[in-house]
């Protein structure tokens, strides 16, 4: 199977909102460690990474739409 950049950036966000949703229950049994930063700053660099791949495939298909 090819791996789109669309399929990477849904497997980069779901990542980003699992290491979110682990953070916030870190945070709410009162727990303001280093893995819970270090949660934070994974969940960040995950979604924003896939933010940008899923604007890429969506830039990389209009470009070859347009060669078409």
């Amino acid at each position: 199977m090819k791996q789109t950049p669309l399929f990477n950036g849904i497997i980069y966000i779901i990542l980003g909102l699992l290491f979110t949703y682990f953070a916030i229950e870190n945070v709410s049994e009162g727990n303001w460690g280093f893995f819970t930063y270090l949660l934070i700053i994974l969940a960040t660099f995950d979604i924003g990474s896939g933010i940008k791949m899923v604007l890429f495939h969506f830039k990389l298909k209009k470009i070859q739409n347009q060669k078409k």
